[in-house]
């Protein structure tokens, strides 16, 4: 005998369906994206959380060499509150990313390329700031969001931002 046994969660199952219909009707809801977009969405978030820690520390060697003059490994580290060895291990992968160059018992210099990186990052930066706080959102917040969002915004969104801000 086959008796129909109901699920408990059953009617809560078809009141989301029947919700999500709703919404997709009223053009509420995005259409899911397809695996290969998925995919291609996560290779591109893991590269920018690659990048996002080299172009920390560009921006960063830039601004102490701008306020202070120069930018030692022990004042990168202090900035990042992170050991001297860490700081250094990152100057090193800078140079051989052909982004900073030093010399024993001597600060980081940025090389051209380092230099087009830092102004390219305040500028990506900038944006961003200027176009959250246009939305209403405070300096201080708008700082800390623009940190974590300058490394993932697409240009083309930066590009909207930037519209936005001069219309």
């Amino acid at each position: 005998m086959g008796s129909s046994v109901e699920c408990p969660n059953e009617s809560i199952l078809m009141a989301r369906s029947r919700a999500r219909q709703h919404r997709r009707q009223q053009g509420e809801e995005l259409q899911p994206v397809s695996a290969h977009q998925q995919a291609t969405g996560h290779r591109q978030e893991r590269e920018d959380h690659r990048l996002a820690l080299v172009h920390d520390y560009i921006h960063v060697i830039g601004d102490l060499i701008d306020q202070e003059g120069e930018a030692r490994v022990m004042d990168i580290a202090k900035r990042f509150g992170v050991s001297h060895v860490t700081a250094l291990k990152m100057v090193e992968r800078l140079q051989g990313l052909g982004l900073a160059d030093t010399k024993p018992r001597r600060s980081v210099f940025l090389t051209r390329q380092g230099w087009e990186l830092v102004e390219s990052i305040r500028r990506r930066y900038s944006i961003v700031v200027r176009f959250l706080m246009s939305l209403g959102i405070g300096e201080e917040a708008a700082h800390a969001d623009a940190e974590g969002i300058e490394h993932h915004v697409s240009d083309e969104t930066l590009a909207a931002f930037e519209r936005r801000l001069n219309s």
